[in-house]
């Protein structure tokens, strides 16, 4: 890959400062991690000291920004970072196409529903009895979908992921790999010594343009279904337990733990390894910070830090009592010992 810096500028509409209009660039790359003919950007002044030291050959730079290091080209831009983003999927790694077709070595029942000629069936894919594929909809290598399970329009479902039978898939839904969609809740009752398996006879419904990141679980309801709201996000190894609701355009990162029952409203944001009790609400536009534990109902439209999650102001103010607990602790040995010396002189 070989591309002419004007030939990016007219992409992105930018305007080439400091360089060579027939350099060309060969690869894209982080300003840190970046070699000789790699295209980098800069967005954020917090990085200046890399920018400084970035070994790229041309950097991506906010249009009104004037301290450009000499050792590098620059393309003047309104947004650099969606600029690379640009160039980036116009030159850089590109997705497999969309091939409809079923793979001879894939396991489809007879009764399944859709059109070969506008699916996309993988190797080794087993779609089961009454299953449904809406026009678009791409079932990767090794995926299992169970009985009567819906997959929507456009859907995709990278290798090895699975949707279990009668879940519901909107349009849109990317599942990554190893997501599975419908497994049975945690769900026991304990008697006469024994921990008695509950049956988990509800179902998942995933709505319209949500992403699943790899190895998340969603969990079968016991009864009813465990709810994904339309354009939700969802990071890598996330668990969400049988009957969550969650609400619309959320963002769920990492590590998340959410248990049976739960209602999350509408463009909720949950940093990583959040833990959120059973039976409890956080409402819309709420923001839990990383490590937050939530132990009863939040309204929404504010911030959370802690555990027990609390109002980021009061749990900052707490961290800030708690830093000062040696100064604390050392004024009191010392004001102990004055008392003491005050004593001895007064006997």
């Amino acid at each position: 890959m070989k591309i002419a810096l004007t030939e990016l500028a007219t992409l992105v509409g930018g305007t080439l400062k400091n360089g060579d209009p027939t350099l060309e660039i060969t690869g894209f790359a982080s300003l840190k991690e970046a070699v000789s003919g790699d295209l980098s950007f800069f967005h954020d002044t917090r990085y200046n000291d890399r920018l400084l030291k970035t070994k790229a050959s041309a950097v991506l730079v906010p249009a009104d920004y004037a301290e450009l290091p000499p050792q590098a080209a620059y393309i003047a831009v309104t947004d650099p970072s969606r600029s690379f983003e640009l160039i980036v999927e116009t030159y850089g790694f590109q997705p497999a196409p969309f091939e409809p077709g079923v793979h001879p070595s894939a396991v489809v029942a007879d009764s399944a529903k859709f059109d070969a000629t506008k699916v996309c069936v993988g190797p080794n894919a087993v779609i089961e009895a009454g299953v449904e594929l809406a026009d678009g909809a791409e079932i990767g290598a090794g995926c299992f979908v169970g009985r009567n399970a819906s997959i929507g329009g456009g859907s995709k479902m990278f290798a090895n992921s699975t949707v279990h039978a009668e879940c519901i898939l909107g349009s849109g839904v990317i599942l990554h790999s190893g997501v599975v969609i419908g497994g049975d809740g945690f769900g026991y009752e304990f008697s006469q010594g024994r921990h008695r398996k509950v049956r988990q006879a509800g179902i998942v419904q995933i709505d319209n343009d949500v992403e699943i990141g790899a190895g998340t679980t969603v969990d079968r309801a016991r009864f009813g279904r465990t709810w994904i709201g339309e354009g939700t996000k969802i990071d890598n190894l996330v668990q969400i337990g049988h009957n969550v609701v969650i609400g619309k355009h959320c963002i769920i990162v990492a590590g998340t733990a959410i248990a049976g029952s739960a209602i999350v409203g509408d463009y909720v944001v949950i940093a990583a390894q959040v833990g959120i009790a059973g039976h409890v609400t956080v409402g819309s536009q709420a923001t839990l910070a990383a490590r937050c534990g939530v132990t009863r109902d939040l309204p929404g439209g504010q911030t959370y830090l802690g555990f027990p999650a609390i109002p980021a102001s009061d749990e900052k103010r707490r961290l800030a009592s708690i830093n000062r607990l040696p100064q604390l602790q050392a004024r009191v040995k010392e004001l102990e010992a004055q008392l003491k010396s005050n004593g001895s002189s007064a006997a």
